[in-house]
């Protein structure tokens, strides 16, 4: 991102130049004395004043009050909800940045990481993986509050710095028919008798289906679930391109199941480069962007470059989003996921699509396990078996546990020391400690050639990349941002890596 801002050798007082935006979309500036300053709502290369709210001995936190000097790279936000003002939502915070300059800071934020914590830099920037900004969200947490002072219902995220729920008309972020229900949702939920006690409206798109699942605390009456259907039924009259189905959620989210099953589609999406249907549960975890999903999978697996003959891990595989498409690829594959429900409907989707498939390739043998993969041992790992290349999705904690048990089967390889329980948090922070006498490798297990990560914090992969470069004989070959949450500061990201062995590693 570039910006032709002329400087000002001298600034008055009160104004404050931004050199950069942080990983919360905050402008950062540095006063007079050194101190920094974090300004919401400032953008890199602008001269703004800020009013403090915030206060330490090295830093401070602001809100801009003026801009004097705009960046090329400020737009007009597109959401009427979004900004700086009291009842703002807080789903949002780069509205006000050109959606390439997003990228841009993304890209940094995570090369940033990569370097400052893991110590790592990648061989080769990969392209950004980018789809649209707007209506992409297809799965969405929609906060629900009866306010009873003012007799209404509120639908939407919450507000920025707060636990009230913004009073919202529109989302841009969600597909156009599912914003345009947030008021009548807002009436139906006012007209029941349950509406002091629904806090969430949870949604979840598939391809041809939209589920809305409705979190109630209390039974609902005959009365409110005809209503519920009523409103179902209007809908898909209207727009029968888009319908929609209820889901009732008592208590956790293993209860949530469908108001009425009888002719209810199942919701799915489809991977069409794989010919892969992935049907799923409103409550199971699925990417909340499907568009860059397709496109990140397709990359991921041609980045890994299966060949037939060739046994893939596929960790924390989940439903099976790339367990399916690297068994149209491999000769074997095996899914690993902490959850046993999970690995049970990954099972029941790999067998849907094994019979689905007439004419086309049938899938290769692939199993499921489930494992506590924050847990894993080099004993455990050599259980699994030697693989040619892994496939690594983790949630925001990152894959410690698995890139430590590389580094110290390597350890065990090359006579190093290995790195103990007792030094994990260490490890975490980035030092390296001293660790007891390298033990007997295993006979025949070798490490996968190639590993691809996908992440979904920079932070944790910058540290796990730490590891596997410096202490488990890899190299990041190439590294680049996916782009899964426009307007929002979220980073998500893909790295690879390739083992080098003793000679060449980092």
């Amino acid at each position: 991102m570039t910006d032709s801002v002329e400087k000002i050798p001298t600034l008055p007082p009160d104004w404050l130049q931004i050199e950069s935006l942080d990983l919360d979309a905050q402008g950062i500036a540095h006063k007079s004395d050194g101190k920094v300053v974090f300004i919401e709502g400032a953008l890199p290369f602008e001269y703004v004043s800020a009013k403090t709210y915030r206060q330490k001995n090295n830093w401070e936190q602001a809100t801009v009050t003026a801009i004097h000097r705009e960046s090329s790279q400020r737009v007009r936000p597109d959401c009427p909800h979004f900004g700086l003002h009291g009842g703002a939502c807080g789903g949002c915070k780069m509205q006000h940045l050109h959606p390439s300059a997003q990228v841009a800071t993304k890209q940094r934020v995570l090369e940033d990481n990569l370097w400052h914590l893991g110590k790592v830099k990648a061989g080769m920037v990969l392209r950004p993986i980018e789809g649209p900004t707007w209506g992409y969200r297809y799965r969405a947490r929609l906060s629900v509050r009866y306010v009873q002072k003012k007799g209404h219902v509120l639908i939407g995220f919450h507000e920025r710095k707060s636990r009230y729920v913004a009073d919202m008309s529109v989302c841009r972020v969600l597909p156009p028919y599912v914003s345009d229900l947030l008021l009548p949702l807002r009436a139906l939920i006012e007209s029941l008798q349950a509406r002091e006690t629904c806090p969430q409206i949870e949604l979840a798109a598939g391809d041809r289906v939209t589920a809305l699942v409705l979190r109630h605390l209390e039974p609902l009456s005959k009365s409110d679930l005809e209503k519920l259907r009523a409103f179902a039924a209007r809908h898909n009259a209207d727009a029968p391109a888009q319908p929609i189905q209820w889901w009732l959620q008592p208590k956790g989210p293993e209860t949530a199941h469908l108001l009425d099953e009888a002719g209810s589609e199942q919701l799915a999406y489809a991977l069409p480069d794989f010919g892969i249907t992935m049907p799923f549960k409103p409550t199971d975890f699925t990417q909340v962007n499907p568009h860059i999903n397709r496109v990140l999978v397709s990359r991921a697996l041609r980045l890994l470059e299966v060949q037939p003959h060739e046994r893939v891990i596929d960790w924390f595989c989940g439903l099976g989003n790339f367990t399916l498409p690297l068994a149209t690829q491999a000769r074997e594959v095996l899914g690993i996921e902490g959850s046993e429900t999970l690995v049970a409907r990954s099972r029941q989707n790999y067998d849907a699509n094994q019979a689905s498939r007439t004419g086309a390739r049938p899938l290769a043998p692939t199993g499921f396990v489930a494992r506590n993969l924050f847990e894993m041992t080099p004993e455990m790992l050599l259980q699994d078996g030697a693989a040619d290349k892994w496939l690594v999705d983790p949630p925001r904690e990152g894959a410690f546990a698995l890139a430590k048990t590389l580094a110290n089967l390597y350890a065990r390889e090359h006579g190093l020391p290995e790195i103990d329980a007792d030094e994990e948090s260490k490890e975490e922070a980035g030092a390296t400690v001293p660790a007891p006498a390298a033990k007997p490798s295993a006979q025949g297990w070798t490490p996968p050639r190639r590993i691809v990560y996908v992440s979904c914090n920079p932070g944790t992969l910058a540290r796990d990349a730490g590891l596997l470069v410096h202490r488990a004989g890899y190299q990041c070959t190439a590294a680049g941002m996916v782009n899964m949450f426009p307007h929002t500061a979220h980073v998500e990201s893909m790295a690879v890596f390739d083992y080098v062995g003793p000679r060449d590693a980092g």
